[in-house]
């Protein structure tokens, strides 16, 4: 089965300002379409690792949603729990500047109630096999609350992402529960209720260290753009794995690349500190592109260790 990934599909409409970008004036530019979600994100980039994950999640009863699982099917992705209803994916608007980042944006968000009945029919057949789970931890709760109880049923390694902090305050009782959760240094701030934004990233590691201990989570790791990552764990080892040089043409899905190199490498084998390295070059080839798309790489490359 893989790991299996339980998230959401959107559309993502991006904006690109070709001049520097003005607030609130005309700005010409160039417009794309494409297949977005952290769920599904993670999902096609850990399929690019030549892992075959199962994807989890809901698209639009549409040409548009078809072409989705066609393109995830292609990538190796394993589809069958994928279900086509009214409104199943979301969207999401965003406006970029000149350095890739953006500076203006708008999601709706899809009813995430179908994936509960999925886990209610099927949650049996897809945990007892897979590898790990991966799940959007600001997940409706009791599709959060399902995949705990199946994943301690089977013994299987929960790892957590997010798309909306807010939410995912809320959920600290599963975090708990997690094997591995990943955020960004902003969304770290939210989950502490502190201002990282001056923070290096040594003194980031050592809170990081303390915080972790605080919250009881098992391991954790934070993004910190372009100053690299930091993670920690609760027998103390801590640490900060440096960003590699490249040239940004796009930030967005970079921190779902680094979050599948991470997830991959957990589960097949290596250290926080290994697993950071793979999410580093999963993530800094994504952001060279405006498709943000990942190139495919064997788990050889990695040295991941597969049954």
């Amino acid at each position: 089965m893989g790991i299996v990934v339980i998230g959401d599909v959107f559309i993502d409409i991006k904006g690109y300002s070709i001049a520097s970008y003005i607030p609130q004036g005309r700005n010409v530019g160039t417009i794309a379409q494409i297949h977005g979600g952290v769920g599904r994100n993670v999902a096609e980039d850990i399929a690019n690792l030549e892992l075959k994950p199962t994807f989890v999640g809901l698209v639009d009863d549409d040409a548009m949603g078809e072409e989705v699982i066609r393109k995830l099917a292609r990538h190796k992705v394993d589809t069958r729990y994928m279900k086509k209803l009214p409104n199943g994916m979301g969207t999401w608007l965003a406006i970029f500047d000149n350095n890739g980042d953006v500076v203006a944006s708008v999601s709706k968000r899809p009813d995430h109630t179908p994936v509960q009945y999925i886990l209610e029919e099927k949650g049996d057949e897809i945990f007892k096999d897979a590898d790990s789970i991966a799940i959007e931890i600001d997940t409706d709760r009791e599709i959060v609350k399902k995949t705990f109880a199946l994943a301690e049923k089977y013994q299987k390694k929960v790892y957590a992402m997010v798309s909306n902090m807010s939410i995912a305050v809320e959920r600290r009782d599963f975090l708990r529960k997690t094997e591995c959760f990943v955020c960004n240094e902003q969304e770290a701030g939210i989950l502490f209720s502190e201002d990282y934004s001056e923070t290096t990233p040594d003194e980031m590691a050592e809170l990081l260290a303390e915080r972790v201990k605080m919250a009881q989570i098992p391991k954790m790791i934070v993004t910190m753009g372009g100053q690299g990552a930091v993670y920690a764990d609760q027998e103390g080892n801590y640490g900060v794995r440096p960003p590699m040089k490249v040239d940004v043409v796009d930030t967005t899905g970079a921190g779902d690349a680094f979050f599948a190199g991470v997830c991959a490498g957990l589960t097949y084998g290596k250290n926080l500190e290994e697993s950071c390295g793979i999410g580093t070059r999963l993530s800094s080839a994504v952001i060279c592109t405006s498709e943000n798309i990942c190139p495919r790489f064997m788990p050889e490359e990695f040295g991941l260790i597969l049954d």
